[in-house]
């Protein structure tokens, strides 16, 4: 894909300009002294490892945070941002992961919230209001309905209500924190074509996001933050993934890796795999199941992935593999060479097996829980007294998981959902080694979190490897699957199409195998024949 360019011939005048800009929660130091100027028409990406400081400042230019060290600009002119309606008066929107609107409330509703159209002193003048909504959402491409509750939208929709909230409020500069977490790929390419024609109607928009190839795609700027500085802003056209991995995190990303892989860890089987199938909730003559005739085994030490597109079937074979699909799902597995039935997930772990789902939030956490009480609900028998936990022994265990696997947070009890995503990631892994697996399924074990916490996990992985664990990784980022997997089996619609050693590794290779009407390697393609 290739690189915006900058804007053409950009103002002197910046649209925002942040000074000297510092800011500390008690003893805690979270921006010293960061500069930040964004021009009219530019899209400036601000990059940055979780509690970098990214969106610290731009809460800061949101009028959110008020005690601040510092001076801020707009269009040239010193202003005094106090509240979020401040920042609104100076044209300044910011547009939160967790997208703020009123469920219950109709589109139009939510665009017009606290600045109605009024045709008299209390009432709402809602015929003028819904046809200024559908106006403002025609040029957003917003293809759904404006009398329904915003509810009933999808959550890309969603994204382009809030955005329609900051052109009606007159925003010329947006602020988005990580747009695209919830968006899939179609979503996403809309918004970025939302986002290209706003920059270049005028619209100053600054983009935080961690996903290196949005930044690529959309980005005239990119500022780099690190431990509450701005280590260096570079133009977007020259930005390359080594060179902001490096100012993210001090160093590459190989370099924070255990040492160099060897190519087979052992020849030893720790889980062997024949024939595992699982039925299609709603068969088609083209898809009839949704996995089958999955073979493989893992070796004691190795890291075997398991590459293809989105529904390839991936997840499905771990979710079999963890017993959570009995009553459907069929073939053998043995563990150090010994056949075991799997029924559910209390066998599973019995069997010396566990998964990092998924989704954490949903799948892996109680995040209105502490950390202790995340690590040692696995093993909670071992924890407790005549029915009641041990909070010393529940606390000891917590505090080993968090100096082992660098868990930054204040204490054992603090609450999950308050961590970093990576942080909470590294919370369902300690989960998971409690129970002191034999097989670790890793189901894209890195979404949703930063560079550096990412080459933790990368770390992490290896270290376990290294102690003899055996690891099944799901991974839809294709160079982090190559750089961690010792062979990657290729799946396309629930089948296998080829097994490749780490020489015939490439991202041509993988997705040839794994796209539709795409290459079979011959021992796959006898499976093909005689389905």
């Amino acid at each position: 894909m290739s690189l915006p360019d900058s804007p053409s011939q950009p103002p002197q005048r910046l649209a925002l300009e942040m000074r000297q800009i510092s800011k500390s929660f008690g003893p805690t130091q979270v921006l010293r002294d960061v500069d930040f100027a964004l021009r009219p028409g530019e899209i400036h990406a601000l990059m940055g490892e979780n509690g970098a400081g990214k969106s610290t400042l731009m809460k800061i230019a949101g009028g959110l945070i008020e005690d601040f060290e510092g001076q801020i600009l707009v269009d040239g002119q010193p202003v005094h941002l106090a509240s979020p309606r401040d920042a609104t008066r100076a044209g300044i929107a910011m547009i939160h992961q967790e997208l703020s609107l009123v469920p219950e409330l109709q589109v139009d509703e939510n665009i017009f919230l606290g600045q109605e159209k009024l045709q008299s002193l209390f009432l709402v003048d809602r015929r003028n209001q819904i046809q200024a909504a559908r106006d403002v959402l025609r040029t957003l491409d917003f293809q759904g309905k404006v009398q329904v509750p915003v509810s009933q939208l999808r959550v890309g929709e969603q994204q382009l209500i809030e955005i329609a909230k900051a052109l009606v409020a007159k925003a010329r500069i947006l602020i988005m924190d990580e747009a695209t977490s919830a968006l899939s790929i179609n979503e996403t390419d809309r918004l970025f074509q939302v986002i290209r024609r706003l920059a270049e109607e005028g619209v100053a928009i600054v983009y935080i996001s961690h996903r290196m190839e949005e930044v690529f795609a959309l980005a005239h700027t990119v500022t780099v933050l690190r431990d509450g500085r701005r280590i260096g802003t570079v133009p977007g056209k020259d930005a390359t993934r080594r060179e902001l991995i490096r100012m993210m995190v001090g160093r590459e990303i190989q370099e924070m890796l255990a040492e160099d892989k060897s190519a087979t860890r052992t020849a030893k089987p720790m889980l062997e795999v024949r024939n595992l199938s699982l039925e299609h909730p709603a068969p088609t003559p083209s898809r009839p199941m949704l996995v089958q005739d999955i073979s493989f085994s893992v070796g004691a030490g190795e890291v075997f992935g398991l590459g293809g597109l989105l529904g390839a079937g991936r997840t499905e074979v771990l979710q079999v593999l963890y017993g959570l699909h009995p009553g459907t799902s069929d073939g053998n597995i043995w563990i150090e060479g010994k056949p075991v039935q799997i029924l559910g997930p209390v066998q599973a772990k019995a069997r010396g097996i566990a998964l990092v789902t998924e989704d954490r939030k949903r799948d892996g956490l109680v995040l209105s829980a502490g950390i202790d009480r995340n690590i040692g609900l696995p093993v909670m028998r071992t924890l407790t007294h005549l029915g009641i936990v041990l909070p010393g022994k529940e606390k000891e265990l917590a505090t080993s998981i968090i100096r082992q696997l660098n868990i930054h947070a204040r204490d054992p009890e603090q609450v999950t959902g308050s961590l970093s995503g990576g942080n909470q990631q590294k919370v369902v892994v300690g989960k998971c080694l409690v129970t002191k697996p034999r097989v670790f399924l890793l189901d894209e074990p890195t979404r949703g979190i930063d560079v550096g916490a990412k080459a933790e996990i990368y770390r992490l992985i290896g270290q376990l490897a290294d102690q003899g664990l055996a690891i099944v990784l799901v991974s839809s980022e294709l160079p982090e699957l190559m750089l961690l997997c010792d062979r990657i089996l290729v799946l396309r619609e629930g089948r296998p199409t080829a097994l490749l050693d780490r020489s015939e590794f490439s991202q041509e290779t993988i997705l040839e195998y794994a796209s539709p009407g795409g290459a079979i390697q011959p021992e796959f393609l006898k499976l093909e024949t005689t389905v």
